[in-house]
């Protein structure tokens, strides 16, 4: 048995964000240092079905989606609890794909970025890169972490929530007269601006609004913030550290999910952020205390805006953040002194370290004699 890290990285996955997970997932297992790990690529298709996969078909699949895999084959996987941490196929009556001793989920949006795999991993007993479960539920639910956010004092824009339920009695016109015009309207749960929309006029307010509720029960409703888009990554467990900013400037002042992954001139990207060094430390330490008022581990992304008065207003967080060639987390980081090699390395170490010390917590009680 290799004494190498055996790291299993989970990609694709039953979200909106599929395929942007693939592209991320090829860069991570290209970082990955093959003197210090072997890498065990998971594959998730749409639905949902997890099966061993290899590097060539990872990089062969990047940029589409993994095929349905409808047919049982014998790298379908079962998990095992407990300290053996195997990967099984299934039906075998005892053959094992060897110990997992550290996962990487690089999943995006919903049932990959929301708690579940989290809450997964840690019945299992298996050690994961980012946030765990409470940290990465709030972190996917805008709702709930706009609220959590405000709780703590954090700075954040102005919002109404709607339901599914509720639907037919959301009114336009209310909602124009608190947030103004524009406003933008965004699924609760899910990421890469899947599903938001700008509304300028009443005659966009239909699509937008049914757009969103594609992708979710629950959704945002965002007064307009006028203000530079300012971008901060955050490493660590008890003590995160802040990379420089970056800044995103959207070619049409809405950086859309066109924008982000297929329109290279869809926006540029400033990195390091033109930023003075009060308001880098101000960025640092905002995105810091965000960090902390979720109850975030191991890595996550800080979106802000910077008005013109210098007001910083804390937009959302990413747990799971992109990995693509053009994505900020690992940009930011490599500008601030930690290249993408030793970045992995990094949040490999800490998923090992939030595992010993939840490890060492107790899970029985001591029953006093009444004797």
């Amino acid at each position: 048995m290799s004494d190498k890290i055996r790291v299993a990285v989970l990609y694709g996955g039953r979200s909106a964000e599929h395929e942007i997970s693939l592209i991320s997932a090829r860069n991570v297992v290209r970082g990955l240092d093959t003197n210090r790990y072997d890498v065990v690529p998971v594959a998730i298709d749409r639905a949902g079905h997890w099966r061993l996969s290899d590097t060539a078909e990872l990089l062969e699949a990047a940029q589409r989606s993994l095929p349905v895999f409808r047919e049982e084959s014998e790298n379908d996987l079962h998990f095992f609890p407990g300290h053996e941490r195997r990967l099984q196929p299934a039906g075998s009556a005892g053959e094992s794909f060897g110990r997992i001793d550290v996962v990487f989920p690089v999943l995006h949006g919903p049932f990959g970025e929301d708690g579940s795999v989290q809450g997964m991993l840690k019945l299992l007993d298996l050690p994961f890169v980012g946030p765990s479960v409470a940290g990465s539920a709030v972190g996917m639910d805008k709702v709930l972490m706009k609220r959590l956010l405000r709780e703590a004092g954090i700075p954040i824009g102005d919002f109404r929530i709607a339901t599914a339920r509720d639907r037919d009695r959301i009114d336009f016109h209310a909602l124009k007269k608190a947030l103004g015009l524009p406003m933008y309207v965004k699924p609760a749960n899910m990421g890469s601006s899947v599903g938001i929309n700008r509304v300028r006029s009443e005659s966009e307010w239909e699509h937008a609004i049914s757009e969103a509720f594609l992708y979710d029960t629950k959704i945002v409703i965002e007064a307009n913030i006028v203000g530079r888009e300012i971008e901060c990554a955050v490493l660590g467990n008890e003590d995160p550290i802040a990379s420089l900013p970056g800044e995103i400037v959207p070619k049409d002042g809405f950086y859309s999910y066109r924008s982000k992954y297929y329109d290279e001139k869809g926006a540029a990207l400033e990195i390091p952020a033109r930023l003075d060094p009060d308001l880098i430390r101000r960025v640092k330490q905002l995105s810091v205390d965000t960090f902390r008022a979720l109850d975030l581990e191991g890595m996550s992304r800080v979106d802000l805006f910077l008005t013109a008065d210098a007001q910083l207003l804390v937009n959302e967080v990413n747990t799971i953040p992109g990995f693509t060639n053009i994505s900020m987390y690992p940009k930011l980081w490599e500008v601030s002194g930690i290249p993408f090699p030793a970045l992995l390395d990094r949040l490999i170490e800490l998923a090992f370290e939030r595992h010993a010390r939840d490890s060492a917590l107790r899970t029985d009680v001591d029953i006093p004699d009444e004797s």
